[in-house]
């Protein structure tokens, strides 16, 4: 079974602003907690590097890889899976329009493989803090910029 961490939150700004927000990785350091920073091309097939905030010591590097890319609705990646089937994950973030000055964000990561359920035990309250603080900063940032 695997270990799926979901978020949505409807924010009181147009779709096109929050989309901008989640893709405008240089200023990530100005509000994600989490994923301090994160550079990629969102092509599929390029990697995404990201700074990971899961640990007292501070971010760590890691490379992921884009998956797919829906211009102003969604962008997936994942990292490569571990040698025989020990761990596998995939994150994505969709944005959906609910008028002009509201939207969704929906937030998924889903884990599985056999290794799944020792990373969980280790790392999932820390996954579960982070994903939460990333998307209620998303929230914040879109609606800040909004005004």
């Amino acid at each position: 079974m695997a270990f799926v961490i979901d978020a949505t939150l409807d924010i009181e700004a147009p779709a096109e602003l929050v989309w901008s927000v989640i893709t405008d990785f240089p200023r990530y350091g100005e509000w994600n907690p989490f994923l301090p920073a994160c550079e990629t091309t969102l092509k599929p097939g390029d990697p995404i590097d990201l700074q990971v905030n899961l640990f007292a010591s501070g971010p760590r590097p890691q490379r992921e890889w884009m998956l797919t890319h829906t211009p102003g609705k969604e962008f997936s990646y994942s990292m490569k899976p571990a040698p025989l089937g020990a761990l596998r994950s995939r994150r994505s973030h969709t944005v959906t329009p609910l008028g002009p000055d509201r939207c969704r964000y929906e937030s998924h990561f889903e884990m599985g493989g056999w290794l799944q359920p020792l990373v969980r035990g280790l790392l999932g309250s820390k996954l579960e803090h982070g994903f939460a603080g990333m998307t209620a900063g998303i929230k914040s940032r879109a609606e800040l910029l909004r005004k």
